[in-house]
């Protein structure tokens, strides 16, 4: 009876401190021997509530998600597309920075000196900005998607025949007519355009408009990500302008090598 009361009392006094630090709502919920569920207000933003579990070990106690964070963005992205930059890298300095420590994908926070509210507080918001990365895709953050792109290019031709940020040195020696990257390494070179944006697609079409006024010998590729979020006459003055157009880098990925079979070849 009195270790019952003593745990009650320890809890209460930890839910005291969580709650001065984040927000009445805030409950602890014993589940075993020295676990307690930590229930708050904040959501992923799917709607599920943050996988917070308080916990005590030998040094003391400390806060885990039990590797529920990383479950959640594996939902909408693979274990590869985690492991590329710059998710990772985001990945490892949200880690870094909240000095949270990752154990075979269980995130894990001690606790010192028993403050517990700035803990919570600090965990929460790891939590979230993790969980902002499955989004990235989504939001169209221009270097992630630029580098899902050049990643999956050179996957299927060596790196040595892609050059990124091309433009003609002849005739455009201040890089004002772009493209995204440059295949070569065959008789007719291939443009390929990562379209993030509308600004991203219009630049694209002027290039393209610009190459078809010179004379230039090319075959161009576009890859939207997610084209359904663009304007419709965007896509349609880009599509006017570009040999083959891809709603999606999943789609591309699909038909890309048959559209252009001279990619998987380094003859031409």
């Amino acid at each position: 009876m009195a270790e019952a009361e003593k745990t009650m009392e320890s809890s209460e006094a930890i839910e005291r401190d969580f709650k001065a630090k984040v927000a009445d709502e805030l409950r602890i919920v014993s589940e075993g021997i020295n676990r307690f569920v930590v229930v708050t207000p904040m959501t992923f933003g799917d709607g599920d509530g943050l996988p917070i579990v308080l916990r005590k070990r030998n040094d003391g106690w400390y806060l885990t998600d039990e590797a529920h964070t990383f479950l959640q963005l594996s939902y909408r992205l693979s274990d590869e597309e985690l492991d590329e930059p710059p998710r990772k890298e985001l990945i490892d300095r949200i880690l870094s920075s909240f000095e949270i420590e990752n154990k075979n994908g269980e995130l894990i926070l001690p606790i010192p000196d028993h403050r517990f509210g700035d803990a919570l507080y600090t965990f929460i918001q790891a939590l979230l900005k993790i969980d902002d990365i499955r989004y990235l895709s989504k939001e169209r953050v221009q270097s992630t998607f630029l580098q899902d792109v050049r990643s999956y290019l050179e996957k299927i031709v060596t790196p040595q025949r892609i050059t990124a940020n091309w433009h003609d040195p002849e005739r455009d020696r201040p890089g004002i007519y772009p493209v995204d990257y440059r295949v070569n390494g065959m008789k007719t070179p291939i443009f390929i355009f990562a379209i993030n944006s509308e600004h991203k697609a219009d630049i694209a079409t002027i290039s393209l408009l610009k190459f078809e006024q010179w004379k230039l010998n090319y075959k161009s590729v576009g890859i939207f990500d997610e084209m359904e979020n663009f304007n419709q006459r965007t896509i349609a003055r880009f599509v006017d302008a570009c040999g083959k157009a891809y709603s999606t880098l999943d789609v591309a990925k699909e038909s890309l090598p048959r559209f252009v079979p001279e990619l998987l070849s380094s003859d031409g």
